[in-house]
């Protein structure tokens, strides 16, 4: 499974990005997606994600801001963020498990959104 995201970029606090990850290699509904993200020094962070009931689930401190969705079609997963913070700054990684099941994770690549 290849996952290859976009749309990283630097953005003045309280804008907004959309990040994308296409995937492939695999039957994309067969996947359970999620947005991670990763500030130098810290732990990786689930962000966002959907659950095998297709169910979305969100970090407190990005619900009412960040929008996870998904068009199988394009085998895309998309991440709308608005409001942006600062504290919003990180590596932010797309994330596959196959089956919905953690142990099968695929990671891609990362983009970095930096919030000044």
């Amino acid at each position: 499974v290849q996952l290859v995201e976009s749309g990283g970029g630097s953005v003045q606090a309280g804008g907004s990005l959309r990040l994308s990850c296409v995937v492939s290699g695999s039957t994309y509904s067969s996947n359970c997606m999620g947005w991670f993200r990763q500030v130098p020094g810290k732990e990786r962070e689930l962000v966002a994600s959907f659950k095998g009931d297709g169910s979305t689930s969100y970090v407190d401190s990005v619900k009412g801001r960040f929008t996870i969705s998904q068009d199988n079609a394009k085998r895309t997963l998309y991440l709308q963020m608005d409001s942006l913070m600062p504290e919003d700054t990180a590596m932010y990684y797309c994330v596959a498990d196959r089956l919905c099941e953690s142990r099968n994770r695929y990671w891609g690549q990362g983009t970095q959104v930096t919030v000044s």
